[in-house]
């Protein structure tokens, strides 16, 4: 592992300490979805595109980098952008119908189908403690899920293993295409395919917003901005292996406002299944770290669900910044 900057002198804390700021908010974030579950969830994600895109585009109109909005990759770019698409309408669904606790368990089962997409899509070459990683953490989610056990199944729960899926995928074709790519491409495509495949359905299932409810959307629009702005701080201050595994803190915010807001408790099962998934992500985030893979696909996810709603991290990263996480 690097140093960032280069310089042995260089503390890490601030990134970390950065990352942990953005994952709190990112998680009231999430709490404000579950508050605004009386809507539809094409209403939601259609509300939460429109208040970030502004901020989305001031920050573009600071790239000084000459071109156009023609993807160099145009079906890479479309399964990219619609793998965002489903991610957003099903991470979306997932915190608005189960406890939050449930739907972090589940999404942090990407590094590990990140892992298994890395084969196909990269050309990655995955060894037996991967693969054994990989194992354990599915059966960690088969703990949280206890299909024929504790938790009734429902569509929330095919949402969030869906929203995993899919956001693994976009994240795997991002590590493929993404140093071709103009950062513009990346970040606008999902948020314009959102606006409209979100807003074709949305005069049938719009809903009037008192002020209050605005005010959440707000919220969420900050919230997701300004926790962005801290993980690009947080990777440029310290290395991807110490910065990534920051995401997990998550479960502690869902514990304390799943307790606080929404009377949900975290039972034993869904308790032992994270910490199975969580040990699982950090072994490959780690091993990783410690390897010889040229695009280590897992460290390089920038952690959080690429829904389409808020501006991603990777691509705002500069060329410099990207190089040094890959050491």
């Amino acid at each position: 592992m690097t140093t960032p900057q280069g310089s042995a002198a260089t503390s890490p804390l601030p990134g970390i300490l950065g990352a942990l700021a953005a994952f709190a908010l990112f998680s009231v974030h999430d709490v404000a979805i579950k508050m605004l579950g009386g809507y539809a969830v094409f209403q939601i994600v259609f509300f939460s595109v429109l208040l970030t895109f502004p901020l989305v585009v001031m920050m573009l109109l600071r790239d000084d980098v000459e071109g156009n909005l023609r993807p160099r990759h145009p079906w890479w770019t479309a399964l990219r952008t619609a793998s965002t698409v489903v991610t957003g309408m099903c991470v979306f669904y997932a915190f608005t119908t189960l406890p939050l606790a449930q739907v972090y368990a589940i999404i942090f089962a990407m590094p590990l189908i990140i892992t298994v997409l890395s084969i196909p899509v990269l050309g990655e070459r995955v060894g037996p403690h991967r693969w054994g990683a990989v194992v354990c953490g599915l059966l960690g989610v088969l703990v949280v899920l206890r299909p024929g056990g504790g938790v009734e199944l429902g569509w929330g729960h095919a949402a969030a293993l869906t929203g995993a899926c899919a956001s693994a995928l976009a994240s795997v074709i991002v590590r493929k295409i993404g140093r071709e790519e103009r950062t513009a491409v990346l970040l606008l495509y999902p948020m314009v395919a959102n606006v409209a495949a979100m807003g074709v359905v949305l005069p049938f299932v719009y809903r009037p917003m008192p002020l209050g409810d605005l005010g959440l959307w707000a919220v969420m629009a900050a919230c997701a901005f300004g926790a962005s702005l801290l993980m690009i701080e947080a990777y440029r201050r310290a290395d991807a292996v110490l910065v990534a595994p920051m995401q997990y803190s998550q479960i502690l915010w869902a514990a304390l406002y799943g307790w606080l807001f929404f009377d949900e408790t975290v039972d034993g099962g869904t308790a032992l299944g994270a910490a199975i998934i969580i040990a699982s992500g950090l072994y490959i985030v780690f091993r990783e770290g410690r390897g010889n893979s040229p695009t280590r696909p897992v460290r390089r996810t920038r952690s959080r669900p690429e829904t389409g709603t808020a501006p991603r991290i990777g691509p705002m990263l500069s060329d410099a910044d990207r190089d040094r996480s890959r050491h």
